[in-house]
């Protein structure tokens, strides 16, 4: 792409993920809030719940990714150029946006019996979710095979939202356990502006495509490459991935990283006011969860830069170092030091979500493999985006379960129990005074588990990361292979 049209997509490309984020970031805080301290949800729906949202989560990645992609593994007659593969997934996103939107209000209104809605809405906001974030990770690939120009769409997205995060300081403002109506008006004011920004995002991005160059020359010209696999059917294509060595390698890591990113989302507001809640003004508590998802986003601008100049695999084996070796200081001098503890989940938050943020140039430089070596006649990038969170998507599950089982083991105490509620200072979540003995077994608890997942995730990804082998000379190969068959179509 021309630098002019480059920035004219990489504008309306990054503009979504301001809408998406907007609304996802107050999801990740405070669902499991809203349905343990306002709706009362009993232990056993929490669980199965979760249990159910665990298998949907499991299934509608791939599932959405094969019924998105299976026509261009079939040999078929008719050719698939580049432009009408583009176009296809931003018109889904334009139908899915706005649904994705309303499918994120519906958690908090009481409508339904808690049991049901929490299932329900856990399964309905996903499913949209996942349509939405599938397309939109599969354009970044589809959109351009070269490094420097997905780097470009990354670092817009990177740019938006830090826009998105403006949701997290409203929200910590207005949530109140004994107040809830001024947060819900906000998450309705979030859903309207979500619906009409991804209509309008998507618009402007079929208008914007129309003028790329690249994309346009190729829409009037048939595929000269067609392949040799022929037709792929389901099963095929998962044989293929099952022997794909770096997918498999990507995926354990892939499935610690979601896990811990949605731990700390999860658990952020339950540790600030545990750990450090009576030591510091509660406005400070508001500006270092706020800046916890602003600087992900910058970070990631400067990431991207790093990852022009040494490549995506080594800016992330730097940050799983980071990760671990804050898991093991702090794990060193305890928890005695609040300003210290501070800094802590803050910067766990910041490393954890920043490695997030570039995985997608990995999943899009698999995608260039998987298209090389399989010799597929259009690469299948929502596919391969869906199939990589076939296992690693389910962390978002296991993280409220784990982070709640593990409290009741620590503390003894369950905390869907009245008599856990009955220790907690109604709207802060702060433990009362003249328990004292509870108190100090709870905050060592939540230090504990803050510190050790970190570092136990952090070791893990480690050792499986350093398996992956689609860096250096073998990344170069794929995309020079990739270039040369995009410019063979093109003839």
């Amino acid at each position: 792409m021309k630098e002019k049209e480059l920035r004219l997509v990489s504008r309306c490309y990054g503009s979504m993920s301001l809408f998406m984020s907007i609304a996802h970031n107050v999801f990740l805080l405070y669902y499991v809030d809203m349905f343990v301290n306002i709706y009362k949800i009993d232990k056993t729906s929490f669980w199965i719940g979760e249990v159910t949202f665990l298998v949907w989560n499991s299934i509608n990645d791939p599932l959405f990714g094969w019924l998105s992609d299976k026509k261009l593994l079939t040999s078929s007659n008719v050719m698939h150029n580049q432009m009408d593969i583009v176009v296809s997934r931003v018109k889904s996103l334009q139908r899915n946006g706005p649904l994705f939107a309303i499918s994120f209000f519906l958690f908090w209104i009481h409508w339904l019996p808690t049991w049901l809605q929490f299932a329900l809405c856990l399964c309905i906001y996903d499913a949209f979710l996942t349509a939405v974030d599938l397309q939109h990770t599969a354009l970044l690939a589809d959109l351009t095979v070269k490094t420097n120009e997905r780097n470009h769409l990354n670092r817009s997205c990177s740019i938006f939202s830090v826009l998105g995060t403006t949701s997290v300081f409203m929200s910590y403002i207005l949530w109140s356990q004994n107040t809830i109506l001024p947060f819900q008006i906000f998450c309705l004011c979030i859903t309207c502006l979500s619906a009409l920004g991804f209509y309008v995002a998507s618009n402007s991005l079929l208008g914007a495509l129309s003028l790329v160059t690249d994309l346009s020359e190729s829409q009037s010209q048939p595929s000269a490459y067609t392949g040799e696999e022929g037709s792929v059917s389901a099963i095929k294509y998962m044989r293929q991935l099952v022997s794909y060595k770096n997918f498999r390698w990507f995926v354990i890591m892939n499935l610690i990283q979601v896990f811990h990113c949605h731990f700390n989302s999860n658990f952020f507001p339950l540790f600030m006011n545990a750990l450090i809640g009576d030591s510091v003004p509660n406005a400070v508590c508001t500006l270092i969860i706020g800046f916890s998802f602003i600087a992900p986003h910058l970070n990631n601008i400067y990431f991207l830069h790093l990852c022009e100049k040494h490549g995506v695999y080594q800016v992330v084996s730097l940050l799983f170092w980071i990760k671990t070796l804050l898991a093991l200081y702090m794990l060193s001098i305890g928890r005695g030091y609040v300003w210290m503890t501070c800094i802590f989940i803050a910067s766990n938050r910041i490393f954890t979500e920043g490695t997030c943020k570039l995985l997608n140039l990995v999943v899009s430089d698999m995608v260039d493999e998987d298209y090389v070596v399989h010799h597929r006649s259009r690469p299948v990038s929502a596919l391969l985006f869906g199939m990589s969170s076939l296992l690693a998507k389910p962390g978002q599950t296991l993280a409220p379960l784990f982070g709640t089982f593990m409290l009741s083991a620590y503390t003894g105490k369950d905390i869907f129990q009245n008599d856990f509620a009955n220790r907690l200072h109604v709207g802060t979540g702060k433990l009362s005074d003249p328990d004292a003995v509870f108190s100090e077994m709870y905050r060592q608890a939540c230090f504990t588990i803050l510190v050790s997942v970190p570092l136990v995730c952090g070791c893990v990804q480690l050792v499986a990361w350093r398996q992956f082998s689609l860096r250096g000379a073998r990344l170069v190969w794929v995309k020079r292979i990739r270039i040369n068959r995009n410019l063979d179509c093109a003839c």
